[in-house]
């Protein structure tokens, strides 16, 4: 599947585009300020992952997938090789990226992410989402209270409602919300069976999250050998966008090293 793509900063031959990815739920559009940012000084390939975005819908999704998807469309787009850069769920469609073609990733960056299956964190989002009657909402504010019922925290609901659109006079979410659901135990698990990527890997861990592990050192270290990890005081798993300038510029001097 060839994903949609938003492009910018100018091609210079010297210098690796740098491929941002976002996470569960997410489009291109979360990680505008990052791409912002490193536009300035690279070209940037800010995707929509399959069933997000404006990227096409598929009852399919698996990371070994989704990593033929970014494959396939950085052919379309003539890149060979580039940096990744992925937050959570984009994180691991990086990481399957990286060990299924690493001859095709200068360095990885992965943002409050590991190698490593996580129980279910996304049941009352499912829930909400679900509850949602876009037959009988005029609005965002009436998606928004119908969400709240199962969805307390007002960010995640202003996160989500972001991918609430109307077309044709009719409210629909950008994502494949079904697909999501089928597919969530596979989003969730560990995408790693078995292989490594021996370039260069930088993890970045929100310090108030607990997406990155001192127990997971071990599997961190035996898939990526030449990792290192920086952490941002002070965020969650939102590290980028509660932080994005401490974030950008872990970003370019990992791309300066």
């Amino acid at each position: 599947m060839l994903l949609h793509t938003h492009i910018s900063g100018q091609q210079d031959s010297s210098k690796e585009p740098v491929v941002l990815i976002h996470g569960l739920f997410g489009s291109y559009e979360n990680l505008g300020v990052i791409e912002r940012s490193l536009s300035e000084q690279y070209q940037v390939i800010n995707v929509d992952v399959r069933n997000h975005g404006r990227s096409g819908h598929s009852a399919d999704m698996n990371y070994q997938l989704m990593a033929e998807d970014l494959a396939q469309t950085l052919d379309s787009l003539n890149i060979q090789k580039a940096v990744i850069l992925g937050h959570s769920m984009g994180g691991k469609l990086a990481m399957t990226y990286a060990v299924t073609y690493p001859e095709r990733v200068s360095k990885l960056i992965l943002a409050d992410i590991a190698p490593v299956g996580y129980p279910p964190r996304h049941n009352s989002i499912f829930t909400g989402l679900n509850s949602v009657d876009l037959s009988q909402i005029e609005n965002r504010a009436d998606a928004d209270k119908q969400l709240a019922q199962h969805v307390k925290e007002s960010g995640v609901r202003q996160f989500l409602l972001k991918s609430l659109i109307k077309e044709d006079d009719k409210f629909q979410w950008r994502f494949n919300l079904s697909a999501l659901y089928d597919n969530y135990a596979e989003l969730v698990s560990n995408p790693i069976d078995s292989g490594s990527y021996n370039g260069p890997v930088l993890f970045i861990k929100g310090g108030d999250s607990d997406y990155i592990l001192p127990e997971h050192k071990a599997t961190i270290t035996k898939v990526f050998p030449a990792a290192q990890a920086k952490i941002i005081q002070g965020t969650g798993h939102w590290l980028h966008a509660e932080k994005p300038a401490a974030f950008t510029k872990l970003v370019k001097d990992f791309l300066l090293s």
